[in-house]
This record gives C-alpha cells, structure tokens and sequence, in this order.
C-alpha cells in the first residue's frame, strides 16, 4: 500500500489498458459503491479497485514525503498481505476480508487476505492509522503480535484494540513503552483481551495493574525482562489470572513473590526462571494462604541453596508440577541424586523438570532417601525421612556389588608334574593366552592343547578345551584358584 501513497502527486489515475489515462470503468464503479460509506478509506478504495496487476501504474506524480516516526498499523497490513504478498488462499487460521457495506459481487471482495492471527513484528509501526479501516479489516482477528515495533503511545494501541473485537492474544513485547502513561479509561480497550504479552517493555507496575483491573477475563499475563527487582503490590486483586510469566528479571527476595499471592488469587502456574531467588521465608501456613491454587511453579536458575526451601513446596496444596534445574543445592549430587532426593521431598509433585514421575519411580526415589541419609546424626536427619521409615522400616545398605568385568584371574597352570601359579589377563584371547604359556611349559604353541578347569563345576562337567583361538578369555568366566591344564601333542 505504500507504494500507492509514494505515486500520488498529480491526481489523475493511469490505468492499465494500453496506457490509457484516466479511472478505469471498474474503478468508476467501485468508487460509486463504496465512496458513500466509506469516504476516509481512499487507500483501501485503491487497492480493492486497481489489484496486483494495477499497482506499477497506480499514480503519477511527485512523491509524498513519508509520515515521520515510523509507520501505521493499516500501512503495514496493506503491504504484508496484499494478494501479491500473501497469496490467496482458505484454511485454518485463515480468513478473507470483505468490507461489510460492500454488496455481493462488489470488485472489493476477497481481495485483501488476512489471516486470523496477524504476525506484524518488528514492522516499525508506531501509529494505528485509519480506524475504521481496522475494524474493515480485522473483525475475525483472534490473535495480534506487534512485538518489536516502535509503539510508545498506548492511546495508538488502543485505537488499534478498539477495532479488533475478537481479539484473545495481544504480544507488545520489546516496545517503548516505560515511560507512556496508560490511563484507565484508554486501559478499557483491552476488555476483551485473555492473553497478554508485555516482554521487555519495562512498563512500570502502575501500568500492570491499570490493565489488570480493566480487564475482568485475563488468563495469562506475561511480564519477562522487565528489571524488576521489586513487585508493588495492587489494591485490586486479578482473580482471573491463571499464569504469570515473569522470568529473567531480579527478584531475589521471597517478599516480593510472595505480594503475586494477594494479587492473583487464582494463579495455577508461575514461571520464574532466572530470578536469583534465594530462599522461600515463610511458614507452612502462610505458603497455603497465599497461593491455594498453585499447580505449577518453575524456579529455574533461582538461587536456592537449602533443602528447607525444597520442603516448603509441599505446603502449596495443589501443586502438581515443579521445575528446579540450576540451582546451587544441587550442584554437588549427579543427576540421578538430584531427581530422587527432590522426587522423595515432594509426594505430591506428579511431574519433575518436565517428566513424569512413576510410581515405582516414586517408591525407588524413597528408599534412596532413606538409604542415602543412613548414618547422619539425629538432628541433621530431615522430618520426610522420619516419614519415610514409618512407610518402609529403616532399610539395611545395599549390597556393594560391582558389576564390572574382571579384568585378570590367578590360575594354577598343570604341565605334566609341574604346577605353577600364573596371572593371566582376561580380555585376550586363546592365542594370546597359548604364547604367554610357552615360557611356563617350554612347548611351542603347535604342541599344546589346553583346558580350561572350573573347580567348582569340574566334577560335573570335566575340562573344557580351549579350542578356538580367537576366543576371548573373560567368556569362559575364569576367575581365581581356576586351572589350566597343559598336554603335549605329542602325547
């Protein structure tokens, strides 16, 4: 579309019939259709008259200078999804706009294509531009990403949000928007909006709350890389949020997590990675009171470093789900430490890091605790493990058992009359073992037959030859105080 504003200048249209100037007769009749309902909207007219085929011809004439600081929201739409751009086509997810006071049949159908959920990042928008050419075209809009674009005025944002009345998702992310002042009755646009993206915004929590006490129906509500390094709290709590997303900021202190409780009274899921969170201060009670409906919490990278923190978890009383991957308490155990002493400290958490837990996972977790806290003294032995042995007994160690193959055997090496006691290794071969025997018996290695002799299965099955030479030792199972038998071919 913007092409078609850079070719004004003359005022006189060129169409496309040989050159000829002047309207086309299906521009005439387009402009007789829709100028008396939509007077404003010439550049809309334009681009349902002319189409694709028109538009190297649209306008003759000096170029208009472009509007300064950035672009408008119905600009970039015109040029991202113009037939030429963004082929037609029907399917999920995608819709055709037809302006609703045009007629059946009218030129100024299917021919602008927008798809239901509109991708316009990082466009350079900074202005919403013809409203009624917005609520034209985005009527079916569910969904709206406007992140990265040059937006710092959230009264062009609500022009945008006025005239989308399905909008469900709106992502402002990584717009300058810290210093805009977001009034309530601007805030009421948002309404109808359950899902909202504020991403490195560094909006200030004034401006949270502004919008969380205009809009009754929001579910989730994200707030990652802002710098906060403390949470004001609001008068008004926001009973319907379900999930906070508020990670990569900087709250260090369990008394700022704990003011998410009163405001969000609903909250199923918080996600706060990468927050340096350092211990979780408050009392069995209390954590019950302040989030009664917690189900999932991630505390990536936080900066726990006391299995107490680990233990309070189990005083949220829904929760289901917990992620802990990072944090110092667990940097000295392997992996298999840290998930079952953290699967045996919470019997409730259903998932861990992303997977479900078993229940013979569980239980194998739970005897690992017992087992792995056997020998602490008294007052260092945690309160789950007291509960643990009420539920199993106190469990004897396992049986160290290495299951290592054995790399060398001592056997006794017969020769005729002479027996001598010789080290062998394990993981060579007959041949090997035949080479290494010639110094033993003085024989070449063509005048010996050898047997292998189990003592602990020989009266039952006799000597076993070593006939194959490319065998290796070790599959015969010799183990020390084994024979080896020596005769001479010759014999």
């Amino acid at each position: 579309m913007e092409k078609c504003f850079e070719r004004a200048g003359k005022g006189h249209l060129r169409g496309n019939q040989g050159g000829a100037k002047g309207p086309s007769p299906l521009c005439a009749a387009a402009q007789a259709q829709v100028a008396p309902t939509c007077p404003t909207s010439m550049s809309v007219w334009l681009f349902y008259c002319l189409g694709p085929a028109d538009r190297e011809g649209m306008w003759e004439g000096a170029a208009e200078p472009p509007e300064e600081g950035g672009r408008t929201f119905m600009q970039v739409i015109s040029e991202k999804y113009s037939p030429e751009n963004f082929p037609y086509r029907r399917g999920p997810g995608m819709g055709v706009v037809v302006v609703p006071s045009g007629p059946q049949g009218s030129p100024m159908k299917d021919r602008l294509n927008l798809p239901s959920f509109l991708v316009l990042n990082g466009c350079g928008i900074s202005r919403a531009g013809d409203e009624s050419e917005i609520a034209a075209f985005c009527a079916h809009v569910v969904e709206l990403d406007l992140s990265h674009n040059k937006l710092q005025d959230w009264q062009e944002i609500s022009k945008i949000v006025t005239n989308i009345p399905n909008l469900d998702f709106l992502n402002l992310s990584l717009n300058p928007l810290s210093d805009s002042v977001l009034e309530p009755s601007c805030a009421e646009a948002f309404v109808r909006v359950h899902r909202l993206v504020l991403n490195n915004t560094r909006v200030p929590w004034e401006t949270v709350h502004t919008l969380t006490r205009e809009i009754p129906e929001l579910v989730e509500l994200f707030l990652c890389l802002n710098e906060y390094d403390s949470v004001t709290p609001s008068p008004v709590p926001c009973p319907s949020l379900r999930l906070l997303h508020i990670t990569d900021n900087n709250l260090q202190d369990w008394s700022e997590v704990r003011k998410f409780g009163p405001m969000f009274p609903g909250l199923d899921t918080l996600v706060m990675a990468n927050n340096n969170l350092t211990s979780i201060d408050d009392l069995g009670d209390a954590l019950c009171r302040l989030f009664p409906n917690l189900r999932t919490i991630n505390l990536h990278n936080s900066g726990l470093n006391q299995w107490e923190d680990i233990e309070k978890l189990n005083f949220f009383p829904k929760l289901e789900e917990v992620r802990l991957l990072g944090i110092p308490l667990l940097q000295s155990y392997t992996n298999a430490e840290r998930r079952s002493l953290i699967v045996a400290q919470l019997p409730s958490v259903s998932v861990l890091n992303g997977s479900v837990v078993t229940d013979t996972e569980r239980e194998d977790a739970e005897r690992f605790f017992i087992r792995y806290h056997l020998g602490y003294p008294e007052q260092e032995l945690p309160y789950r493990y007291h509960t643990l042995v009420t539920k199993y007994g106190k469990l004897a160690p396992l049986a160290d058992i290495d299951l290592r193959p054995r790399c060398h055997a001592k056997v006794e090496v017969h020769c005729e009359d002479k027996v001598e006691l010789v080290s062998i290794r394990l993981d060579q071969t007959v041949a090997d073992l035949k080479k290494q025997l010639r110094t033993v018996v003085q024989l070449s290695t063509n005048n010996m037959r050898v047997y292998y002799i189990d003592k602990e299965v020989t009266s039952a099955f006799g000597p076993e030859e070593l006939k194959y030479s490319t065998r290796a030792l070790h599959s015969y199972s010799i183990r020390d105080g084994d024979e080896i038998l020596v005769i001479p071919k010759s014999k």
